[in-house]
């Protein structure tokens, strides 16, 4: 049984736009990535509301994703595939970063993935990079509001760029999750049922994909 560690943010949490609460687990992304990649692989959800890359919010430090990447990835070890999805909030205000010091800092987080689990299981996890999906034009409207603005739109647009560049330099397969899925014009951040069950659905294609290149089956 083939480990796929899921590390991300409240889009990976299943974070509900309308109530604040958390999509079911056949329904948010992680839950229904596992339904469909079968009894063949496990699908461990490391998702986290308001998690970064690197980078301490001043009020919820705790959030850091670097901090606690190297204790997840110890506590599931062996893990052969790393779903890295994080960035989106890293655009907050408080941070003032531009979209390609937002993929350096997912780049810090693939070094730390490459160098621990080499160090600690013996050999490095397939890791797909996920360029974050874009901020909704109607952020304006949003409950978060003022944490995120329009500059935050604009910055979100040129996730896929920067997170493509690391992905090649790093050796990363690149998934670039706005191609296929936008948030919720709720609170223009979260995804929605159906953008969980698309998320899902092209994640499975490319780790299928994957598997074909590596052993010339099918997962």
């Amino acid at each position: 049984m083939k480990t796929v560690l899921c590390y991300g943010d409240s889009n990976t949490f299943g974070y509900v736009p309308e109530t604040g609460m958390r999509y079911p687990k056949d329904v948010r992304y992680p839950g229904r990535l596992q339904l469909l990649l079968g009894d063949g692989y496990y699908v461990v959800e490391e998702g986290c509301n308001g998690r970064t890359t690197i980078h301490d919010d001043p009020l919820e430090g705790w959030k850091n994703g670097l901090d606690y990447l190297k204790p997840c990835l110890n506590s599931h070890k062996p893990v052969d595939i790393v779903i890295l999805m994080l960035g989106s909030n890293d655009l907050k205000e408080t941070f003032h970063l531009s979209a390609r010091e937002i993929a350096e800092g997912a780049e810090r987080l693939v070094d730390v993935i490459r160098g621990f689990t080499a160090e600690k299981q013996g050999f490095v996890p397939d890791i797909i990079l996920v360029s974050p999906p874009e901020i909704g034009k109607n952020i304006r409207t949003s409950p978060f509001y003022g944490a995120f603005n329009e500059r935050a739109v604009g910055e979100s647009k040129h996730f896929s760029k920067w997170y493509r560049e690391t992905a090649d330099r790093k050796g990363c397969i690149f998934f670039d999750a706005a191609e296929y899925v936008r948030p919720s014009d709720t609170d223009s951040l979260h995804l929605t049922p159906d953008g969980h069950r698309v998320l899902a659905e092209k994640l499975c294609e490319v780790i299928r994909s994957s598997a074909v290149a590596c052993s010339g089956t099918m997962c």
